[in-house]
């Protein structure tokens, strides 16, 4: 699947059916996720792989919108390091960077993943860190539920030519 393809077919998968999402897999989508630019290059997304069936249930019980963790093969849950990055902005930005790479990456897969955001809701981003024992200086940014897809969308054409602006608004 080349670039623009992956990029003009993904979409948001919520159901999922039993199959195991391998390491191998897991390995690929992460590396897709450590090769999105940051700024200054300093990186500072962390990874937390979680597979096990009551703590995605767990997700559940304080993020609304993660009904269909108890049936994805996983989720990684993207982080950032306020160490490595201490301008929130650009760790949101490099971890949502890093996010959308791991999103391609999954789709050309032939999986399915929904994108899930945690950041800056703080119940979410307190419940997180409290479930996955994170240290202070890391910010529990979104995460990826990833299953075999259950469901098949269409691609939407989303270009909106009313939105490009040159020079000024």
């Amino acid at each position: 699947m080349d670039v623009m393809e992956a990029i003009l077919t993904r979409r948001s998968i919520r159901k999922y059916t039993k199959g195991e999402i391998t390491e191998e897999q897991l390995m690929t989508i992460i590396k897709a996720g450590c090769h999105a630019p940051s700024a200054h290059n300093r990186q500072p997304w962390h990874f937390v792989v979680i597979r096990d069936r009551e703590k995605l249930k767990r997700i559940t019980s304080f993020h609304s919108y993660a009904r269909m963790l108890p049936d994805a093969g996983a989720c990684i849950v993207v982080c950032g390091d306020k160490e490595r990055q201490p301008q929130t902005g650009f760790l949101i930005e490099d971890c949502s960077a890093a996010i959308q790479n791991m999103l391609l990456a999954v789709h050309s897969l032939g999986l399915g993943a929904v994108w899930c955001g945690l950041y800056p809701v703080t119940h979410l981003t307190k419940s997180m860190k409290q479930l996955l024992s994170l240290p202070d200086t890391i910010i529990p940014v979104g995460l990826i539920a990833i299953g075999h897809k259950g469901e098949e969308k269409t691609a939407a054409d989303r270009f909106d030519i009313n939105k490009i602006h040159y020079e000024e608004w």
